[in-house]
């Protein structure tokens, strides 16, 4: 497949172009369900005479449907998407992206979308789709899924239609989380996961952080300890990675606490826990949920989070060296590899 396309770039390059242009329309008229030609030209800084030509022709395919409403992708389009996913991973230079990625943390998977989260909500929402067909993957009845909370997560929840009802697995959150927006909470979203696939769930009402008392009178209760082991008990994890300062002022911590973070050099949090540049754990959040120990158990961890602002955290928890799959975004992506060279 590389050797047919780099032929073709270099005796049709003009054509390469055109096919980059036109999958990247379908591909954001699939992501989107409905959209409106203006929304589309603007989202993709075209103008709306080029777009209508576009448009016009994939209409006159029979790739996307247009009517009052908008446009949205036919069942032909969306077949041809799935069709060319491989190639327009060659086109647009992520295949290699992810092989490197791969090899560099010897991960057993490294998917890598188009574009860039922090600027378009398209991006974030295909980060949920491959997080979503990822997890399908990989799931099997009776497992425990643990989830943390964010809006990547919740994306990843959104985008969840597994083949066949699951209803043997069960999703928890990998820890307590009230007091964040309820939709990016980790109970909504191992909620929202479970009656998406047909599966079961248990929810643990605590807050994420907690006193030394709160925490002492909690771990002891019995239906705390129940969901707790349940917990603990999980196959699967699946996480979003937060860069440190942003996700401690979220959590709204003390601003000593976060002096001292930034003191120690935290760059990044995931499950709680807050990692430097070269992936070592400097601050410990007093929460209930999964621990370090019982991370380093699961058998698969998926970490998935977007954008060029979250590189240098991304980077940060691979070299903590849990992950074993890793969905990221080419703007994230090209950051991370142009910082192992």
């Amino acid at each position: 497949m590389r050797t047919i396309l780099e032929v073709q770039k270099q005796l049709l390059p003009d054509l390469m172009d055109v096919l980059k242009k036109r999958y990247t329309i379908l591909h954001q008229i699939m992501l989107s369900d409905v959209i409106g030609r203006r929304t589309l030209a603007n989202s993709m800084q075209m103008t709306e005479r080029v777009l209508r030509a576009e448009t016009d022709l994939l209409k006159a395919q029979g790739l996307i449907e247009i009517d009052s409403a908008g446009m949205k992708i036919s069942e032909a389009g969306y077949n041809l998407l799935q069709q060319l996913e491989p190639v327009a991973k060659e086109l647009f230079g992520l295949s290699e992206l992810e092989e490197r990625i791969k090899q560099a943390y010897g991960l057993q998977k490294v998917v890598v979308v188009p574009g860039d989260s922090d600027v378009s909500p398209y991006a974030k929402r295909e980060l949920g789709r491959a997080g979503a067909k990822a997890l399908s993957s990989i799931m099997n009845d009776n497992d425990v899924v643990a989830v943390t909370g964010g809006s990547t997560t919740a994306e990843v929840a959104e985008q969840l239609t597994p083949p066949t009802s699951m209803k043997g697995v069960w999703f928890v959150p990998a820890r307590g989380g009230l007091g964040e927006s309820l939709e990016i909470q980790a109970n909504t979203i191992a909620s929202t996961m479970a009656k998406r696939t047909g599966a079961q769930y248990k929810l643990l009402h605590v807050p994420d952080l907690l006193s030394d008392h709160a925490y002492e009178s909690l771990i002891q209760d019995p239906g705390v300890q129940e969901i707790l082991q349940l917990i603990r008990q999980s196959r699967i994890v699946i996480h979003g990675i937060g860069d440190a300062v942003e996700m401690a002022k979220r959590r709204k911590l003390a601003p000593e606490i976060i002096d001292e973070l930034q003191e120690q050099g935290a760059v990044s949090e995931s499950f709680g826990y807050y990692f430097n540049g070269q992936g070592e754990v400097v601050h410990t959040m007093l929460t209930l949920g999964m621990r370090l120990q019982d991370i380093e158990r699961t058998d698969v961890v998926i970490g998935i989070a977007g954008g060029k602002s979250k590189a240098a955290a991304i980077h940060s928890v691979l070299r903590f060296g849990q992950e074993d799959i890793l969905i990221i975004d080419e703007a994230a992506a090209e950051v991370i590899v142009a910082d192992m060279e």
